[in-house]
């Protein structure tokens, strides 16, 4: 990386370029920098620019000189850009559009939004250091990638698939809600819109919600697209795996990217398409720093880009549902709708029993009581038996939500926000799951002293406790987000679980996605009421959406799919969440919240 500056800038008139570069939202700078270079750079160019008394990465907006401040200063008032990245193709125009919408929309500096996407090591390489890596890169773009034996057997598609793609292949003109039950081949849909992309020479986007979902998703398009190159992109990666996957990506040497939702940010040449996987879940929102909303983006981008996005889901987030009804039903028409409603094959979705939990039999004489309804527990009894699988839902994880002191009242508070601290038993710690203060538990309560203090509540970590215990006979396992936080857990569980090797997994909402469990004949739901009178307005459509994906990791395999069963543990057996769940009505439900919404001027009814 030579520097910008010369001794010739003494004698030739040196170029204004406009760079913008992360700087404190506090100093009020929220556009480009001008600085001076002997060349003229092409906006998207990365560059080293002295910037108080560092020098930090940043990017070449524009040519200089865009208003009336940068225009009263000389050229000897301004610095000379230290270094420019000449090895890498500039960001190109479409991207640049992308970030600065996001910037506008969501009201983040420009450089603080632009510096965001980029991988975090292409902002710490210095000149030898980045010489390096794309001596490196263009050795593994020159070693290619293995050919495929064979092209791989591709299953028949179902009537409503073949539908799905028929109208996938007209005219690019609005974005497709692709609305199908879970089985009913969502993603076989996704790779025969990617293999016709990539047959046409151009790049694919595949976004998923959770970092757990990237390598099941990343090894069925691998046996699909042998032959191409597939990157991945989520901050489970390393940065230099991350960085090396970016340039991939941006180089055009990638044919298909697979990410979360960083990777909507992704530079591509050649885009020709953009799926949007399970696009209602809440971890397409970034809540920390600059916030954005990938799923929209997607859909912002395809439209700025002339590109098909596909948003897929089950259960729709409303605001998506409500885009997709036509005029005629009160909608705006602003999406196309793709129905498929069955499952592919002889697959139905498990039969769900409602448990009315106020007509249980309560414990006699100080007897604890049992984990689950005594009905539930037999059922599942009765799958170990048989030697299949139930899946027990609580999305809690830790041993209890809080401790608490039946002397003084004093519960297990964070003193750094609103929320408790959960108790995790595992290393007797208390941790909040909001801010992530952690300190030990304490040997007696705070505030009086007494050493008895004791949890409320349970977690999955509590229950998992608990069903070893009543059931003696089961191999009972978790999987939360404690228990995968070390690199390779995660696949190292769900492994045993495909392998047979557990008969009872509690679980959060980690496993109730996306996942092909095809020996679960049961799910349960433990404590779902929680959702049903919170303060947050769309509570119950996530709570919906859960269920939902919750049912259809059972039944899965048609052999055991007419004695699957969805049981639900509840105090309000009649509400109408449950009624619409019973019967698997999406739409239903959807009709319901938006009219509450409406009454109420809540999205998407108003902003």
């Amino acid at each position: 990386m030579p520097p910008c500056h010369s001794d010739q800038m003494t004698y030739a008139k040196p170029f204004r370029v406009g760079v913008v570069v992360e700087a404190p939202q506090h100093t009020g700078l929220l556009g480009p920098l001008d600085y001076l270079c002997d060349q003229d750079l092409p906006p998207g160019t990365i560059v080293r620019v002295p910037f108080g008394r560092r020098v930090v990465t940043g990017v070449v907006w524009d040519q200089g000189g865009s208003d009336e401040a940068s225009q009263a200063l000389s050229d000897e008032q301004l610095k000379p850009v230290a270094e420019v990245l000449t090895g890498l193709p500039p960001l190109p125009a479409s991207w640049r559009q992308l970030v600065q919408f996001a910037a506008g929309y969501y009201q983040r500096s420009l450089g603080e939004m632009t510096l965001m996407v980029l991988p975090p090591e292409l902002r710490q390489l210095d000149d030898t250091q980045w010489g390096r890596r794309l001596k490196r890169l263009d050795k593994d773009v020159a070693k290619g990638v293995a050919a495929a034996d064979a092209a791989p057997a591709l299953p028949e598609l179902t009537e409503q698939q073949a539908q799905a793609l028929q109208t996938l292949a007209g005219p690019v003109d609005k974005p497709f809600l692709l609305w199908g039950s879970t089985g009913s081949g969502k993603t076989e849909v996704y790779l025969r819109q990617a293999q016709k992309a990539l047959d046409e020479g151009r790049q694919v986007l595949m976004m998923v919600p959770e970092i757990n979902l990237t390598p099941q998703l990343e090894s069925r398009v691998a046996e699909r697209f042998a032959g191409r190159r597939i990157v991945s992109l989520h901050s489970g990666l390393t940065p230099a795996q991350r960085l090396r996957n970016w340039l991939l990506a941006h180089t055009g040497h990638a044919d298909l990217v697979l990410g979360t939702r960083l990777s909507v940010f992704t530079p591509m040449p050649r885009l020709g398409l953009i799926v949007v996987d399970e696009e209602h879940d809440p971890s397409y929102k970034q809540q920390d720093g600059a916030r954005y909303s990938a799923r929209d983006l997607a859909v912002y981008r395809a439209k700025s880009e002339k590109v098909a996005v596909v948003l897929g889901s089950a259960t729709p987030s409303l605001e998506t549902w409500y885009n997709a009804l036509p005029p005629a039903d009160g909608g705006p028409g602003r999406y196309v709708r793709l129905a498929m409603p069955a499952r592919v094959g002889d697959g139905i979705m498990p039969t769900v029993r409602v448990l009315d939990l106020t007509r249980t039999p309560k414990p006699q004489g100080g007897q604890t009581p049992p984990p689950l309804a005594l009905e539930l527990l037999k059922a599942i009894e009765q799958r170990v038996e048989r030697g299949e699988q139930s899946l027990v839902l609580l999305n809690r994880r830790g041993y209890a939500p809080v401790l608490h002191c039946s002397d003084c009242g004093w519960k297990s508070g964070c003193p750094h926000c609103s929320a408790w601290r959960v108790f995790h038993k595992v290393d007797r710690t208390l941790r909040c799951h909001h801010c992530g203060f952690t300190e030990r538990v304490p040997r007696a309560c705070p505030d009086c002293g007494n050493q008895d203090i004791a949890p409320m509540g349970r977690g999955t970590e509590r229950l998992e406790e608990q069903l070893a215990e009543v059931l003696p006979n089961a191999r009972v396992g978790r999987i939360d987000a404690d228990v995968t936080k070390h690199k390779g857990a995660l696949e190292e569980q769900l492994a045993s679980v495909h392998a047979g090797e557990v008969d009872v997994l509690v679980g959060t909402q980690m496993v109730a996605k996306g996942h092909d469990f095809r020996r679960i004949t049961l799910v349960a739901a433990v404590n779902p009421d929680a959702a049903l009178f919170a303060s947050d307005f769309r509570a119950a459509e996530r709570q919906f959406a859960l269920l939902m994906q919750a049912a259809g990791r059972a039944g899965r395999d048609a052999q055991v799919a007419a004695q699957s069963e969805m049981w639900v543990q509840t105090y309000h057996p009649t509400h109408p969440l449950y009624a619409c769940l019973r019967r698997y009505d999406y739409a239903e439900f959807a009709s319901q919240q938006l009219k509450e919404r409406e009454m109420a001027g809540l999205p998407p009814y108003a902003s």
